[in-house]
C-alpha cells in the first residue's frame, strides 16, 4: 500500500493535501445513483444498449391494471438501436408500473419507437402518462411527434422529486379516440442530485420576482445543447446519462458566429461548490462566440430559437466558461442576454462571475410564455454590451438546458411539436440590430408561432361551405325569388308619402339634405355612362359594377356604382353608405356626389379617383411603384380619415372593411377611405362593443371580432395594420399560392418580426429608400395594430401620430441619409418567400364566406383595373 505521507512533507501538510484531493475526487467523480431502473419493455432477458448499459426485461416488474401485450416491432428501421426499441409493451386499458424508490429527485425517461405492434396501427397509439401526481403526457401521439420532428425514435425526460416508497407510472389510452392504445419501449428511472433547484434565487425574466424550483416542482427537459461543440452521448455525460445535442439546428440566421475550442489537454477547473456532474467538461471546452470584427458583431444578435409549448414557465440554464486565453480580466468581454425579447442579463461578464478564466459557471433564468397559439418559439439572443465599454465587443456561450416547469395542477403535458420548417422556404439572414434605447425590449429579438397554415385551412374550408351553399341556393330559387330582396327603399319606411316622386320611385331623397347628395335620374346616369358601356367599366365589387361617368360636357368625372340585384350585397349596404356619406365630409373620406334609386335600380355616385385604389400601385400592376414617402403619406391620410370616423363624427363609426382596395387615390395621390356599406355606428358610452354578425374581408379580419362577434373601433385598427404591412412588403393580404405559413400576410409578418427578419420582406422597390429609424417606427406600430386582443392595440389616433412621426424621421434624414442597406442591416436582393410575380387568391378561384358574405381577397386579375373605388376587384367582394 502506498504511504499517503511522503517523508519529505510535514505530516500536517500531507494530511491537508490528502483531504483536499479526496474532496476534489468526490466532486469530480461521476454521480452514483441510489435508484437505477432500466426496463426494456416487452423483451426477454437482459440486453445492453450502445452505451454499454444493462437493460432488464419488465416481465418481473410490479405491474398492475388491465392486460398487456409484449410485442416486437413489425418493422425495425436500420437507424433504430436494438435496445430499448426492438420490443414494446402494449396496453389497451389503464396500466401502471410501480418502482420502489428512495427519497430525492429522479430522472424519468420514456423511450418510444412508433411502429406497428401486435397488429395495431402506429397512428392509433394515443394515450396519457402520469408520473406520481404529475401528468407528463396527455392525448400524446408518438407517431405524430416522430413524424413532425422527422425522427425514427426519441425519448422524453422528466425530473420529479419523490418521497421514499413507491413511484407509479400510469399509461392510459385516450378514451375519445377509437382503437386507441398505449405503448412504451423503454423506461428509465435514475436518481440524480438536486442540481436544478433554485431555492428562490432564480428571477423571472422581465420581472423583479423570484421563482422557487423546489421539491414540489416537476421538470421536463425539452432542450440540452453543447453549444459550439459536437453531440455528447449519454455515456459521455457525468453519470447522469444526459444526451447533449449540438446547437447547429437551433442557431438562427446566417450569422452563426464562430466555434471556439480549447486545447483538449487544458484543465477546466470547476469552482468550489460546483460538482462536475452539473455538466460534463466537454461542454465547457467548446463554445460559440460572435467573431473577431467588432463592427460586424454590433450589427447582429447571436440567436437561437426553440419550439416550445405556451402556458408554461421555463427554466433556462446557460453554461459559460471563458476559454479565450486573451480574456482573463473583468470587463474584457461583456454582453447582454435576451430571452423572449426581454433583457435577462444586461451585463454578462463570465470572468467576473467565475473570478477567473477557464472556470465554469452557469446562470438560471425563468421565463413564462403566456397562453396564445399552442406553441411558439422561445428566443435566446446575445449582443455585445457597449455601455460598459469592454475591450471586446463580443459574446460567448458554452451550453444550454431548457426545462418546462409544471403548472399549479401538476401538468407538464403540452401539444405536438411543430413540423420541422422547410429550410428552402425560410432562409433567415441576420436579425435587425438592437435599438439604441434603454427599453427592456432590446432591439428586435423576437419570440413567436406561424399561423399561416391555419389561414389556409380556414380559407379552403370556408370556400367549400360557400360553394355548397350557393349551389344549393341556386337550385331552390326561381327568378322571382332572386329579386324578392331587392326592394325600393320606400318600402322600408324611408320615403315621404307626400312626395309623388317618392311614392312612384321609392326615392330616398326626402331624408337627405339636397346640398349634400344630389338625386340623379336613371336617364342622367345612362347618359353619363353611355348606357353603361363596358368600355367605361372600372371594376366589379360585391355591390355591383363600377363605371366611369361624365357630366357637364365631360368637365366633371364621376365614379358610378350600379347595384346588381343578384349580388350578395344589397339594400342594407346601399342604405348604410347613403346615410353615412351624406352626413360626413372629410378630406380623407371619399365624397358622395349623389344617388339614383328608380325601378329597383340602386346607384351611388362618387367623386372620381384618378389614380384608383392603393392596391393597384402595390403589386400585380403596370403602374409605377409608389415611392416610400408616397406610401407613408397615403397611410397617414387614410389614418386621418379613420381617426375622424372613430372620434370626429357625432357617433363613433366603425368602417369594418379597411383594406387597400378601399383606400382610393385622387389625381394628387391624396388618400380617401371608401366603401361604407358594412360600416356600423359604434357603441354607446356605457358599452364597449357592438354585437354583430361577422362581416369583412378575410386577410384583414380582426381575429377577436371573428371569435367573439363583438365589434369595436380596434377592429379597424387591426385591418389597418395589415394595410401597413402591404405597403411595406408590396404583397397581398392573402396569397394561397405561397408556402402555407406565408399565406396570410398578417401571420407571416408577425412571424418575421418575431424572427427578427422583418427587413427581409421589405418590398424590393423600397430598398435603399427607407431610413432604418422610419422603418422601425412603421413596423413597430403595424405589429401593435395586429395584437390578438383589441385592448392591446393602439387607437387610430396613436397610429396616426406614430406615422406622422415616422414621416418626420424620414424627411429629417434628408437625401443623403443612411438607408436600411447601409445601417448594418444587410438585405438580400430577393425577398425570401415572395415571388416577384405575386398572384392572389382569386387567381385560383378562391373565395370564402363569413356571416353570409364573401371574405375572399379582392384582387381578381380578370379585369384591367383603372381608377377603381371600393372593393371592386371581385364579384363576391366581401
Amino acid at each position: 500500500m502506498t504511504n499517503p505521507n511522503p517523508p519529505h512533507l510535514p505530516k500536517h501538510l500531507s494530511c491537508f493535501l490528502l483531504f483536499v484531493s479526496v474532496i476534489h475526487a468526490v466532486l469530480a467523480a461521476n454521480y452514483d445513483p441510489s435508484d437505477k431502473f432500466l426496463l426494456n419493455c416487452g423483451a426477454n432477458g437482459e440486453t445492453s444498449d450502445d452505451d454499454g448499459r444493462k437493460w432488464t426485461s419488465d416481465v418481473r416488474s410490479k405491474l398492475s391494471g388491465g392486460s398487456s401485450i409484449a410485442s416486437d416491432a413489425a418493422t425495425q428501421k436500420p437507424s433504430v438501436p436494438t435496445t430499448p426499441y426492438t420490443t414494446a409493451r402494449i396496453f389497451e386499458s389503464e396500466f401502471t408500473y410501480s418502482f420502489p424508490v428512495s427519497s430525492g429527485r429522479k430522472f424519468i425517461r420514456l423511450y418510444f419507437y412508433p411502429a406497428d405492434y401486435a397488429n395495431l396501427v402506429a397512428r392509433n397509439g394515443i394515450f396519457s402518462v402520469t408520473v406520481g401526481p404529475y401528468t407528463v403526457l396527455k392525448n400524446f401521439s408518438a407517431f405524430e411527434t416522430a413524424n413532425n420532428l422527422n425522427y425514427d425514435f426519441f425519448h422524453k425526460e422528466y425530473s420529479v422529486s419523490t418521497e421514499s416508497g413507491t413511484l407509479n407510472l400510469t399509461f392510459t389510452p385516450a378514451p375519445n379516440h377509437p382503437n386507441s392504445y398505449a405503448f412504451i419501449n423503454g423506461i428509465e428511472v435514475l436518481s440524480h442530485p438536486d442540481i436544478y433547484s433554485s431555492k428562490g434565487t432564480s428571477m423571472m425574466v422581465g420581472l423583479s420576482t423570484s421563482f422557487d424550483i423546489g421539491n414540489a416542482t416537476a421538470l421536463e427537459n425539452v432542450y440540452r445543447l453543447n453549444v459550439g461543440g459536437q453531440a455528447i452521448t449519454p455515456s459521455g455525460d457525468t453519470g447522469l446519462f444526459r444526451p447533449w445535442e449540438g446547437d447547429s439546428p437551433y442557431i438562427y440566421g446566417s450569422d452563426i458566429g464562430v466555434f471556439v475550442a480549447t486545447d483538449q489537454n487544458l484543465t477546466i477547473s470547476y469552482p468550489s461548490g460546483m460538482p462536475d456532474y452539473v455538466a460534463p467538461v466537454n461542454v465547457y471546452k467548446t463554445a460559440r462566440a460572435m467573431g473577431p470584427t467588432p463592427q460586424v458583431n454590433l450589427g447582429f444578435n447571436l440567436s437561437w430559437y426553440f419550439d416550445v409549448d405556451t402556458g408554461f414557465s421555463y427554466l433556462v440554464r446557460l453554461h459559460f466558461c471563458e476559454i479565450d486565453p486573451n480574456i482573463t480580466k473583468n470587463n474584457q468581454r461583456v454582453f447582454e442576454i435576451f430571452i423572449n425579447n426581454q433583457t435577462a442579463q444586461p451585463d454578462a461578464d463570465v470572468v467576473a462571475w467565475a473570478l477567473k478564466n477557464e472556470v465554469p459557471v452557469y446562470k438560471d433564468y425563468i421565463v413564462f410564455l403566456p397562453v396564445g397559439s399552442p406553441r411558439q418559439d422561445l428566443w435566446l439572443a446575445l449582443h455585445p454590451n457597449t455601455e460598459q465599454k469592454p475591450n471586446y465587443y463580443n459574446a460567448i456561450l458554452n451550453g444550454v438546458e431548457i426545462f418546462k416547469v409544471n403548472t399549479s395542477d401538476g401538468n407538464l403535458a403540452g401539444s405536438l411539436p411543430n413540423p420541422i420548417p422547410n429550410q428552402s422556404v425560410i432562409d433567415p439572414s441576420r436579425v435587425l440590430p438592437r435599438s439604441s434605447g434603454k427599453s427592456s425590449n432590446k432591439g428586435w429579438i423576437i419570440g413567436g408561432s406561424i399561423g399561416g397554415v391555419l389561414a389556409g385551412i380556414v380559407v379552403i374550408g370556408l370556400f367549400v361551405c360557400l360553394l355548397s351553399r350557393k349551389r344549393k341556393g341556386r337550385k331552390t330559387q326561381n327568378s322571382s325569388d332572386r329579386t324578392s330582396n331587392w326592394l325600393p327603399l320606400s318600402l322600408y319606411g324611408n320615403s315621404d308619402t307626400s312626395d309623388t316622386t317618392a311614392k312612384t320611385h321609392g326615392s330616398y331623397a326626402p331624408s337627405i339634405p339636397s346640398n349634400l347628395a344630389r338625386h340623379f335620374t336613371f336617364a342622367e346616369i345612362q347618359a353619363a355612362t353611355d348606357n353603361f358601356d363596358e368600355a367605361r367599366l372600372l371594376g366589379v365589387g360585391g355591390f355591383g359594377k363600377v363605371y366611369k361617368g361624365e357630366i357637364n360636357g365631360g368637365a366633371t368625372k364621376l365614379a358610378i356604382k350600379r347595384g346588381n340585384p343578384l349580388a350578395d350585397q344589397g339594400v342594407n349596404e346601399f342604405r348604410t353608405e347613403l346615410e353615412l356619406l351624406s352626413k360626413l365630409r372629410h378630406r380623407h373620406l371619399v365624397s358622395l356626389i349623389g344617388y339614383c334609386e328608380e325601378n329597383t335600380e340602386m346607384i351611388l355616385v362618387y367623386d372620381y379617383m384618378a389614380h384608383g385604389t392603393l392596391r393597384e400601385h402595390l403589386y400585380k400592376t403596370q403602374n409605377q411603384p409608389l415611392t416610400w414617402k408616397q406610401r407613408l403619406d397615403i397611410c397617414i391620410g387614410a389614418a386621418r380619415g379613420l381617426h375622424y370616423l372613430h372620434t370626429g363624427a357625432k357617433h363613433t363609426i366603425i368602417h369594418r372593411d379597411v383594406k387597400t382596395t378601399n383606400i382610393l387615390l385622387d389625381e394628387n395621390f391624396v388618400a380617401k377611405v371608401s366603401d361604407f356599406g358594412l360600416s356600423k355606428t359604434g357603441p354607446a358610452m356605457d358599452h364597449t362593443h357592438v354585437s354583430t354578425v361577422v362581416k369583412g374581408s378575410f386577410g384583414y379580419l380582426d381575429p377577436e371580432y371573428y371569435r367573439r362577434q363583438k365589434l369595436t373601433e380596434k377592429s379597424d385598427v387591426y385591418s389597418f395594420g395589415v394595410v401597413l404591412f402591404e405597403i411595406l412588403t408590396g404583397r397581398p393580404a392573402l396569397n394561397p399560392t405561397l408556402a402555407k405559413e406565408q399565406v396570410s400576410l398578417a401571420e407571416w409578418a408577425l412571424h418575421c418580426h418575431k424572427k427578427g427578419i422583418l427587413d427581409e420582406i421589405l418590398d424590393p422597390h423600397l430598398r435603399g429608400k427607407v431610413t432604418s429609424e422610419c422603418f422601425k417606427k412603421v413596423a413597430e406600430i403595424a405589429v401593435k395594430c395586429l395584437a390578438d386582443e383589441g385592448i392591446h392595440r393602439p387607437s387610430m389616433g396613436d397610429v396616426l401620430w406614430t406615422l406622422e412621426f415616422a414621416m418626420q424621421l424620414q424627411e429629417s434624414a434628408g437625401e443623403g441619409s443612411v438607408d436600411l442597406e447601409n445601417d448594418e442591416m444587410p438585405l438580400s436582393g430577393k425577398l425570401k418567400g415572395f415571388d416577384d410575380n405575386v398572384t392572389d387568391s382569386t387567381s385560383t378561384g378562391l373565395s370564402t364566406s363569413i356571416g353570409g358574405q364573401s371574405l375572399g381577397s379582392e384582387d381578381s386579375y380578370g379585369l384591367t383595373p383603372s381608377a377603381v373605388f371600393s372593393q371592386i376587384m371581385n364579384p363576391n367582394g366581401r
